[in-house]
């Protein structure tokens, strides 16, 4: 990243966005009730100021269709034909201004939106010589590390791998579940890491209401959450399973807008927020939902999406906003990457925490612009009213 000569300036102007695709291997498979991940397709976008300010950010939507309606496809035509042309060459005096201004006329597309608005925090962050995660209102210089374990084929291997989290440091152990992959599952984690290690299962909407004596078996294993058991898009069925469950149920997929939280707060769907930036639209968003829940004395906490390290440092900013009190899916880069596109590299301390870099401005990491190139297999340069293509 680069800052201008003023480095006063607060408002925003971008004469150009290039847009790259990346293909980034994973360190193992990753699998979830919905597939199987080995390889990540990544949407990136280098955002250009007209000062010669620039940033970096990233695309979260996956290879397929499996998580959302979105993928890194969609989401690529959105930011190039409706949503790149209106942020480009208009002068913004904030970026907090620069949601509406999307979502004007266009429904969905939240992870095409998040990629250009996130850039613009990014963006306005070196332009002020700040730190993201001050630009944010953030208030902590660490934040508290959860992991994600993908479904094993036995209960044994996922204690292994529970237990190395253990001694690694992370301060929640999430495990993903699945029909005929979970209760067995996580009563095994349970019993072998004991009663203080906090716990969570994610079923990444793989049951309906039949299953609603099935799941609440879990409430024997006093987990800290039950993160979407139910559909996507669904409310009112969770407020059910919810009434049925002592376990707090934690609510992802479903929570895509400010007005879809204040809905489960209302519906009582459930007792805990996982915001995603990328899946409500971005950072602005974020803040509203992080907002909203505070006053409703519920907590939230930031997810992951397989992400680089561009879009970790993102999601560390937002996850040092006070009412982010649960460890976020904030894994150091060695998790995943055998090489990551930062420097330094995100690292976990031995108590589970993250630092957040708010002695840098901007995003506090350098990106590896010579690795990005070398990865890199399509590529877009969009201007104000017009498109240039470069072949890979």
């Amino acid at each position: 990243m680069t800052s201008p000569s003023d480095n006063t300036r607060a408002a925003l102007q971008i004469d150009r966005i290039t847009m790259r695709e990346i293909r980034l291997e994973l360190r193992e498979p990753f699998r979830i009730s919905s597939g199987l991940m080995s390889a990540r397709r990544i949407a990136l976008l280098e955002l250009f100021d007209a000062s010669g300010a620039r940033t970096w950010s990233e695309c979260v939507a996956f290879q397929l269709p499996i998580y959302s309606s979105e993928t890194i496809d969609t989401a690529w035509l959105a930011i190039r034909e409706w949503l790149a042309p209106r942020i480009l060459g208009r002068r913004f005096e904030s970026p907090e201004e620069v949601h509406a201004v999307l979502e004007e006329s266009v429904r969905g597309h939240n992870m095409a939106k998040a990629a250009l608005e996130m850039g613009c925090w990014g963006l306005a962050a070196v332009l002020r010589a700040t730190p993201l995660a001050t630009l944010l209102g953030g208030t902590r210089d660490r934040v508290p590390t959860g992991i994600s374990l993908g479904i094993q084929p036995e209960p044994v291997l996922l204690v292994q791998r529970a237990q190395a989290a253990v001694a690694a440091g992370y301060r929640k152990i999430k495990v993903k579940i699945q029909p005929g992959q979970d209760v067995e599952y996580v009563r095994a984690v349970r019993v072998a890491l004991g009663d203080t290690v906090d716990i969570m299962a994610d079923a990444n909407s793989a049951y309906t209401l039949r299953d609603i004596e099935h799941l609440a078996q879990l409430d024997e294993f006093d987990l800290i959450m039950l993160e979407q058991p139910l559909g996507d898009d669904d409310l009112v069925r969770h407020a059910t399973l919810q009434r049925r469950m002592t376990t707090p149920i934690c609510l992802d997929e479903s929570i895509t807008s400010v007005d879809r939280a204040e809905d489960m707060i209302a519906l009582r769907s459930g007792r805990i927020i996982n915001i995603k930036p990328g899946r409500v639209g971005g950072l602005s968003a974020s803040k509203t939902i992080h907002d909203v829940a505070a006053r409703a004395g519920m907590p939230v906490w930031c997810g992951g999406m397989l992400e680089s390290g561009i879009g970790r440092a993102y999601n560390v900013a937002l996850a040092s906003l006070p009412n982010f009190s649960l460890p976020g899916d904030l894994s150091p880069s060695a998790r995943y990457w055998a090489r990551d596109l930062v420097s330094p590299e995100w690292t976990m301390d031995l108590d589970g925490m993250v630092r957040v870099p708010v002695n840098r401005p901007g995003l506090g990491v350098a990106v590896d612009e010579d690795l990005i190139e070398a990865l890199a297999v399509r590529r877009e340069d969009l201007r104000p009213a017009r498109v240039v293509v470069a072949a890979s």
